[in-house]
This record gives C-alpha cells, sequence and structure tokens, in this order.
C-alpha cells in the first residue's frame, strides 16, 4: 500500500510541478501592432469571443465525459457481481458494446454532418442516459439493449463533441494560429483527467452512500441531463455536408449549384496521411480499450507472485493512473510551447514506441514495481497521443466531412476490439499473448508512420 501511496504522491508532485511551469512561464509570442485603434478593438474582441469560447465548449465536454468515468470503475463489477452474472455473459455484454459502436461508426457521423453536430450532441446525452437508466433492472434483454445504447454513444462522444469544436473554431477564428487549437486540445486533455480522478472519487463515495454499484450510473445520468440544457442554451448548430439552411430540399436548381458533398470513404483512403492516422487510431486506441480490460488481472497476477498479502487498491492505482495521463498532456503541451519546431510525426513515433514497450515488459517481467510502471508509461502515452491526434485530425480533415471520418476511423478500432474480447480465455497466457500482439501492432503503426 506505501508504494501506491508513495507513487500517487510522486505523480502529483510532477503534475503541480509541470503545471505551474507551464502556466506562470506561458510563452508569449509578440503580437504586430494594430495599425489602426479600430483593428486594435477587432482584436480584443476577438480574443473576448475566444475566451467565451472556451467557456461554453470546454466544461460541457468535461462534464460528458465526466459521466462516462463515474461508469467505468462499476460495470463490470455491477454485471458480475451486484447482477451476479457469468464471465461469458459479461464478456457477450460487452462485445455488444463494441459492435454497436462500430455499426453506428458507419452512419452516425454523416448523419452529424447533415443534420446538425449540435443534434448529435444531444441525441448522446438522452442515449446515454437510457443505457445508464437500464441497468435499474436485472431483465437480460433490457441490458442487451442499454449496452447497444451505450455503444452507440461511445461513438457520437468521440466523434461529434469535437467536430462541433473543431468545426467552430475553425468558422469562428480563422486567423488564430494552429497553436491555439493545439493548445485547446491539451488543456481538455489535462482537465479530461482532472475530472477522471474526481469521477472515480463520487463513484465511489455514491456507492458506499447508497450501498449499490447502480448508485454512480444513476449520477451520470443527472451530468448527462445538466449537460442537455447546457448544449441546447449554449451552443449553435454547425453542419457538414447539408443543403443550405432554409432551402426547400427538392429545389432542384439549388440542387444543380450545389458543389456534390464529398465522399467520406474516398477522403479517408485516398490521402496517405489519413490512411496512416485511421491504422494509428485503429492500434493505439483498441490496443488502450484492451489494457483497460486485462490491466487489473495483470497486476492482481504480479500482485499474487510477489507474496504480499492484502488486496490491492484498485481505487488509488486508478487515480495513479488517471495522474499519469494528466502527466503526457502536461509533457505535450511543454514540448509543444517550448520546441514549436518538433514535427508531430515525430513525437508520434516516439510514443509509439514507447507504448508498445509498455505493454511488452510486463509479459517478460512478472514483478509488481515494473508492471505498476510499465501501465504507468503507457497512461502517460495517452496523455500524449489524445491531444496529439487530435490536432492532426483537426489540420488535415476537411469540416465538410468531420464528424463521418472521425466516426468511420472507429469501425476498424471496435471490430480489432471485439475479435480480442471474443477469444478472451482465462489464464496468463492467453493476456500475455494479448499484450505482445498489441504490442507488435504499434510497432507496425510506427512503420505506417515512419
Amino acid at each position: 500500500m506505501q508504494f501506491y501511496q508513495g507513487n500517487f504522491l510522486c505523480f502529483a508532485f510532477l503534475n503541480a510541478l509541470l503545471g505551474y511551469r507551464e502556466y506562470s512561464h506561458v510563452v508569449v509570442i509578440p503580437a504586430q501592432k494594430p495599425k489602426s485603434p479600430a483593428e486594435g478593438f477587432k482584436r480584443e474582441k476577438a480574443r473576448g469571443r475566444l475566451k467565451q469560447f472556451k467557456r461554453n465548449f470546454i466544461p460541457i465536454y468535461l462534464a460528458v465525459n465526466g459521466a462516462d468515468w463515474l461508469q467505468g470503475p462499476y460495470i463490470y463489477p455491477l454485471y458480475k457481481d451486484e447482477k451476479g452474472l457469468t464471465e461469458e455473459r459479461v464478456a457477450t455484454l460487452f462485445m455488444t458494446g463494441f459492435i454497436s459502436a462500430a455499426v453506428t461508426a458507419l452512419f452516425a457521423g454523416k448523419l452529424a454532418d447533415i443534420y446538425g453536430r449540435r443534434l448529435a450532441c444531444l441525441t448522446f446525452c438522452v442515449l446515454y442516459s437510457l443505457s445508464c437508466l437500464s441497468l435499474l433492472t436485472d431483465n437480460l434483454p433490457i441490458l442487451f439493449i442499454g449496452r447497444a445504447l451505450g455503444g452507440m454513444s461511445t461513438t457520437l462522444m468521440y466523434s461529434v463533441f469535437e467536430s462541433w469544436m473543431v468545426t467552430e473554431f475553425n468558422k469562428g477564428f480563422p486567423d488564430e494560429p494552429g497553436s491555439t487549437l493545439s493548445g485547446i486540445f491539451s488543456t481538455m486533455t489535462t482537465l479530461n483527467t482532472v475530472v477522471a480522478i474526481g469521477a472515480g472519487i463520487v463513484a465511489e463515495s455514491a456507492t458506499d452512500l447508497i450501498g449499490t454499484q447502480k448508485a454512480p450510473f444513476m449520477v451520470a445520468v443527472v451530468v448527462l441531463m445538466a449537460s442537455f440544457v447546457a448544449v441546447r442554451r449554449f451552443w449553435g448548430e454547425n453542419y457538414g455536408e447539408r443543403i443550405a439552411e432554409n432551402s426547400p430540399i427538392l429545389d432542384s436548381e439549388k440542387l444543380l449549384a450545389m458543389k456534390p458533398p464529398r465522399n467520406s470513404m474516398r477522403v479517408l483512403l485516398r490521402d496517405k496521411q489519413l490512411r496512416a492516422l485511421g491504422i494509428t487510431t485503429c492500434f493505439f486506441e483498441g490496443s488502450m480499450y484492451i489494457f483497460i480490460f486485462f490491466k487489473f488481472p495483470a497486476l492482481k497476477l504480479a500482485h499474487q507472485l510477489s507474496g504480499v498479502q492484502g488486496e490491492l487498491p484498485f481505487g488509488l492505482i486508478f487515480a495513479i493512473l488517471m495522474s499519469s495521463m494528466m502527466l503526457g498532456s502536461l509533457l505535450y503541451n511543454y514540448i509543444t510551447t517550448h520546441y514549436p519546431q518538433l514535427p508531430p510525426a515525430k513525437m508520434l513515433i516516439t510514443l509509439l514506441f514507447a507504448a508498445s514497450a509498455s505493454l511488452f515488459i510486463p509479459v517478460l517481467c512478472r514483478d509488481e514495481r515494473v508492471t505498476f510502471w510499465c501501465f504507468c508509461l503507457f497512461e502517460i502515452c495517452c496523455g500524449v497521443y489524445f491531444p496529439l491526434m487530435a490536432y492532426q485530425k483537426g489540420k488535415m480533415i476537411d469540416d465538410s466531412v468531420r464528424a463521418n471520418v472521425y466516426g468511420l476511423m472507429r469501425i476498424p478500432l471496435n471490430v480489432f476490439v471485439v475479435l480480442v474480447l471474443s477469444t478472451t480465455k482465462d489464464g496468463f497466457h492467453h493476456r500475455d499473448l494479448v499484450f505482445t500482439t498489441c504490442s507488435a501492432l504499434l510497432l507496425l503503426a510506427v512503420v505506417v508512420n515512419g
């Protein structure tokens, strides 16, 4: 226990130190002196609008992610322990969610581009709330429907919120440098890890207070409904592939005059850089989901082999891993601020190498501390990966097909995770094979991006 407490304090200190350094030594690029008072007023107005834009988006983004984090620690034990489902049944429920996510990715992004990303965000809040409410019953068909709704919601959460933000940013702040958008992504990732730590504490407290593992899911419903109200009030609508607003949908002259919509799949397959991003998304994020499923069993085995008595402090370990991810996002912000000339591709290749090693070393060494530190390293890589990839996709993908392409990128990811989970077996031999395979695929992603 002291080992994990010491690690938590160490990561907390590193995060505080790096965070203080970053926000107290901000690199300010001198702005060109305005040519006239009118231009100076215009700049001040733009800065004010940018601050308001962040205030309107980031808290809502953190709230919907917080609703997701609230569920993470308890979804498996709720099925397995409180509802008494078998291991095979739980695995089938999880696969249902990933299959639903993969199928939804075929059309959800396109519908969001056509009918509006704000509407898609509102739909997410409703669907995810229904998914949480389905856990109030022990009826198996309803539980499967709930997991399907959860999979649909996951696809929407990882595509439409970011699509809305990037499109709104590009539309409202075309003169802002790329570093501004990169900074927003870094802030989102850093604060999201803080929310994750807080959500874990709230989830545990709610469970202890109410006496059921359903409690965090009901708290999530409240958060999602509050997010629904906030999105309706503070966000405007934006679109991708869509006929001009207020125009009759069967107006043949306008239809003929319009530029044909771009085919999202063609865009993804023809662009070499986008293909590389798609492959990287599949292998890295797929490995991340598999890591989430297998990390605690791997740590439990290493803990048992160490001969130390007592249970692992899973809540504390979760907080440390989230602190590691926060450290990664702060490192990304530090690197992009102080070394802007560093190519993003080199940063991506470095983190892929590190992530590959972090999954392979625990296969070779069963030491509890080594395994734990490798898992911390993987979470640090996650902290760098998410703002880096979000910025890359923000630059490369056209606003007209953004949500659809984001969704299509998640199809192979979900298929990959379903294939792995469908072969799940008890015992460390299978887990070692899974970690080794993920490590090899991350190296393949290095080659693709090289």
